[in-house]
């Protein structure tokens, strides 16, 4: 065992002392091709997005993200992936792919727990579709993250349920898919038979579809035998594994096969083996590091680039103009000062007219408002004036009515007092009628509505500025009084004597706050 550690010691010491170099024109002609490739597919998106409809912009924004995840430019693919998902609609099977890719780029980038959002959406955006192909994904995407967090019996169940929906699509690469990654979960809790199991049933689907699809599955197969002490059948598998390797070109599975003989030929003791592949194993993946940066570098070097080749044009150009531009400096310079002082003028005489007009049109507006206002000032004067005059013809009328009710009721009386017996019924008869009409309330009512149209807030305002509660008959000697009307006129109306009249103003003006030389009459006028 120390000899063991000893020569993997010095492998290690061997390979990181080697240079390592790459041709200059073997990176530019793959910065060129990288320019080519991306700016194709920018130029792609872009006319997408002038001509074509919501979804095949969405899927251009796909494609363009589908090459910056190849190149591990991670954070421009999730840029795009996100873009892509505000053009489709919410549970479409485009909606589920796109957030399948998103949970993978978290998934890379070690970040279980917001891949695990985006697979645990997709399943349920998948299962209210019915689109059963992107649910059996998402949940073998799921059950890949519980194992990278160790959590063996959930990523069993997720990678189980995928297998059962894949079964039921009769989906073989995803048959293929999942049987290998539920043996790679049985392998990680040193299940080997069952690992096993499940990686040959990997490898039957797989030689259904495609020979390129088994050399990862040929290489697990081979590190089962490798732990269960079958050297011999585990260097066929791996020994499989590398010709199909160098078969396709797969430098990733390559460097896996070289790795796993290196393992087995230590094992049986074969160092030199174990040392050759295990010191080829080292270069390829040195390679495929430096690769993948250099890769990874050229892809941001071509995002900045196009980025920065807008501005660059127009920059181009400006400088074009201005260099074109210093050879008729001065004629510029006297041309735009001709016509700024043209267009001020213009401007200025234009602003000239549109003040004047608009100040006449202002002057007409006003004029017509006063004429308007005049006019109406005018109508309720004249209203006024009207009702007033038919308030005081009322009142006259009132007046006149109890003098002549009065003097009728007198004259009727001194005929009572003849001695004419037939006569004096009828007479006593219409005294009483007389009399009573005299105290009827009608034309009081009629007087306090008409009173009211001309001066509506007047009672009320006495009844404020009173002391004391005003009596029905108080206010109605106010009402009089803002008639301006006389005792007599007043003694007339309600018929009493002047004397009385006179003990009601003076009752009244007690209850207002009326000073001294104030005239109650003005006062009320006043109100």
């Amino acid at each position: 065992m120390k000899q063991l550690q000893r020569f993997i010691f010095l492998v290690y010491f061997f390979v990181a002392s080697i240079p390592f170099c790459f041709g200059a024109q073997s990176d530019l002609v793959e910065q060129q091709q990288i320019d080519k490739v991306l700016l194709s597919l920018k130029l792609e998106l872009e006319t997408a997005k002038k001509d074509s409809a919501s979804v095949i912009t969405a899927q251009k924004h796909l494609q363009l993200g589908k090459y910056y995840q190849k190149a591990r430019v991670y954070n421009e693919a999730l840029e795009q992936y996100n873009n892509a998902l505000t053009l489709v609609q919410k549970y479409d099977t485009l909606t589920v792919f796109l957030k399948n890719e998103i949970g993978v780029i978290y998934l890379s980038l070690k970040n279980s727990s917001k891949a695990k959002d985006y697979f645990n959406e997709s399943i349920l955006i998948s299962s209210r579709i019915k689109y059963v192909k992107g649910e059996a994904k998402a949940r073998s995407f799921l059950g890949s993250c519980y194992e990278k967090e160790g959590e063996y019996l959930e990523a069993l169940q997720y990678q189980k349920e995928s297998l059962s929906l894949f079964k039921k699509l009769g989906n073989k690469e995803g048959l293929a898919i999942v049987n290998e990654n539920i043996g790679s979960i049985y392998e990680d809790l040193e299940q080997y038979n069952l690992a096993y199991e499940y990686f040959k049933k990997a490898d039957e689907y797989f030689k259904k579809i495609n020979e390129n699809s088994r050399i990862g599955v040929l290489n697990n197969l081979g590190d089962i035998n490798r732990k269960t002490g079958n050297y011999s059948v585990a260097l066929t598998y791996t020994n499989n594994a590398y010709k199909l390797a160098v078969q396709f070109q797969d430098m990733y599975e390559l460097k896996s096969a070289h790795k796993d003989l290196s393992k087995t030929y230590g094992l049986i003791g074969d160092f030199k083996k174990a040392f050759d592949h295990l010191l080829e194993a080292e270069r390829i993946n040195e390679e495929l590091i430096s690769s993948q940066n250099i890769n990874q570098l050229n892809t941001l070097q071509a995002v900045y680039e196009t980025k920065q080749k807008e501005t660059q044009i127009n920059s181009l150009l400006q400088q074009k103009k201005i260099s074109r531009a210093n050879q008729d400096l001065l004629l510029v310079i006297f041309g735009t000062t001709v016509l700024m002082v043209g267009i001020l003028f213009v401007y200025f005489r234009r602003k000239r007219k549109e003040n004047l007009k608009l100040q006449k049109y202002k002057q007409r507006m006003l004029k017509a408002e006063l004429e308007r206002k005049a006019f109406e000032e005018k109508n309720l004067q004249h209203e006024v004036h009207v009702k007033t005059s038919a308030l005081s013809r009322y009142s006259l009328h009132i007046s006149q009515k109890n003098k002549i009710l009065s003097d009728l009721s007198l004259t009727l009386t001194n005929m009572v007092d003849r001695k004419n017996i037939d006569v004096n019924a009828n007479i006593k008869k219409l005294i009483k009628e007389i009399n009573f009409n005299l105290h009827q309330e009608r034309e009081w009512v009629e007087f306090n509505n008409f009173f009211e149209e001309i001066h509506p807030d007047f009672i009320k305002k006495l009844s404020l500025l009173s002391e004391e509660n005003l009596s029905p008959a108080e206010l109605r000697l106010g009402m009089l009084l803002r008639l301006n009307l006389s005792s007599k006129e007043i003694a007339s109306i309600l018929r009493v004597t002047p004397d009385s009249v006179r003990v009601a103003r003076y009752r009244l003006r007690k209850k207002l706050p009326i000073d001294q030389k104030e005239e109650l009459v003005n006062f009320m006028i006043a109100l």
